[in-house]
């Protein structure tokens, strides 16, 4: 299945009803444990400043001073019981993904990926093909930027239009970060390309917008290629503007579960029971749901959106 095709739980139980043979297990459960799998579908992998293999590109925006590996993070997701993750490829190294190489052949299975690229820079995009054909099945999504005032793409441009369709054209998802008064550049590809999953990061970064700025993501659920990642929750005690629990509520009923995704908690500090802790937290803003439609939230939609085995 390419990931632009996929279904929600509700098309699924339709859809197999009729067969014995596919009512035993929806895809992304595992036969052997009999639960979807727990993955992580937001983390970035950074490299120590001072390792000259991965340098950070000329162009980034910031400059971790701390490493986070793939071999930490794996220690982690044992810690935490996290079965898969997908590692974002981070802005310090723009369109050089050679770390994002090293991640995935570290990462083995367990890892999948996201790309950046450029489609305003000159022989920026014309690198994605390769990139995919050396780690085959493993990049998920191309991720675009819409995020303070130094990382806006000009939308009068067909910058973003390129990337959106390369994308569309290698089966990858597009990967959306942005703040919500820029949400208006992205909808006519959101519409373009039906058929090609969009994945909004951050609930759509809802306390970096007024609501009625943020209302616009909650309507991009009336588009059935969207996916809601639940992810970039504020510090456990931090003042904001409004409380997160109602919008995560909000936009999961929204989306369904089954088009709802969560990422978060890891970093070059983390352990294994910081990673689980976050996790939980998500749980815990919906414990509304019912347990196999929390379980989709937490793996199960990941697991059949991006091809995990």
């Amino acid at each position: 299945m390419r990931i632009g095709e996929a279904i929600n739980r509700r098309e699924f139980l339709v859809a197999s009803s009729g067969s014995a043979a596919l009512a035993v297990l929806p895809e992304g459960v595992s036969a052997a444990s009999g639960r979807s799998p727990i993955i992580d579908t937001h983390l970035h992998c950074f490299a120590g400043p001072d390792d000259k293999r991965f340098p950070f590109h000329q162009r980034a925006p910031y400059r971790p001073a701390a490493s986070a590996s793939p071999e930490h993070l794996l220690k982690c997701m044992a810690g935490a019981g996290i079965d898969h993750a997908i590692v974002v490829h981070p802005e310090p190294y723009q369109d050089d993904h050679r770390y994002l190489d090293h991640c995935l052949k570290v990462g083995g299975k367990k890892l999948k990926g996201t790309c950046l690229f450029f489609g305003d820079r000159e022989g920026s995009l014309e690198k994605m093909p390769a990139l995919i054909k050396r780690n085959p099945g493993r990049i998920v999504a191309a991720r675009i930027h819409a995020f303070r005032k130094d990382r806006i793409p000009d939308f009068s441009r067909p910058g973003v239009g390129r990337v959106w369709k390369m994308a569309a054209e290698l089966g990858l998802a597009v990967q959306l970060h942005f703040e919500p008064k820029y949400a208006g550049g992205f909808e006519k590809y959101i519409r373009e390309y039906p058929r090609t999953t969009v994945v909004i990061d951050h609930l759509g970064r809802p306390l970096q917008g007024t609501p009625a700025e943020h209302a616009k993501v909650l309507r991009w659920a009336r588009y059935k290629n969207t996916i809601i990642k639940v992810a970039s929750l504020p510090a456990v005690g931090a003042k904001t503007s409004r409380p997160i629990g109602p919008i995560i509520r909000q936009l999961v009923d929204a989306y369904g579960p089954g088009r709802s995704i969560y990422g978060g908690g890891f970093n070059g500090q983390a352990t294994g029971a910081s990673y689980r802790a976050y996790r939980e937290r998500v749980a815990g803003y919906l414990a509304n749901l019912s347990k196999d439609d929390l379980a989709l939230v937490l793996g199960g939609t990941a697991s059949r959106v991006f091809g995990f085995a």
